[in-house]
């Protein structure tokens, strides 16, 4: 048995399937010592985090705000806005009037829509920030759950 300082479960990417992804969590999860930090390598979706959490998961890494972000994609209160689309044109309200990040607080939908049709990467870089930003906020919610004891009923349409 090694010590080590935390373990990871490695071999899941961006793309596999969600039910794929809670197998290996299960089977794997419980193996790992409690008392040390347990790390999924490549889940970013709000499903994905909370399931793997749920399962005793307690870090992880994903390119996907990133990678949406240079899409042209963010990621708003669960869901995911693409902003190529005609909608946003004339939209002056931020992405999220709740969100602190420089993104919400500084640009409207509708400017975020030109930077991203017009390809220029100001564009992708604030997406990113927001979208990075999103999932940070997403896991403040879920730690403030897990320590009131509310994770299973404020998340239950997630798992």
């Amino acid at each position: 048995h090694l010590d080590l300082p935390g373990y990871a479960i490695g071999g899941v990417s961006v793309g596999e399937p969600g039910e794929l992804i809670d197998d290996i969590v299960k089977v794997t999860a419980p193996l790992l010592p409690e008392e040390k930090p347990r790390y999924l390598m490549g889940v970013g979706t709000y499903r994905e985090m909370v399931r793997a959490i749920a399962s005793g998961i307690d870090l992880f890494d994903c390119v996907i705000p990133t990678r949406l972000g240079r899409h042209g994609v963010a990621l708003v209160r669960g869901e995911r806005w693409n902003l190529k689309n005609a909608k946003f044109r004339e939209d002056y309200t931020p992405l999220d009037e709740s969100c602190p990040c420089y993104c919400c607080q500084n640009f409207s939908r509708a400017y975020l829509a030109h930077l991203v049709r017009a390809k220029e990467s100001l564009g992708h870089t604030l997406l990113s920030l927001h979208n990075v930003t999103e999932l940070i906020r997403f896991t403040q919610r879920i730690r403030d759950a897990i320590l009131s004891d509310r994770f299973t009923q404020e998340f239950a349409g997630w798992l």
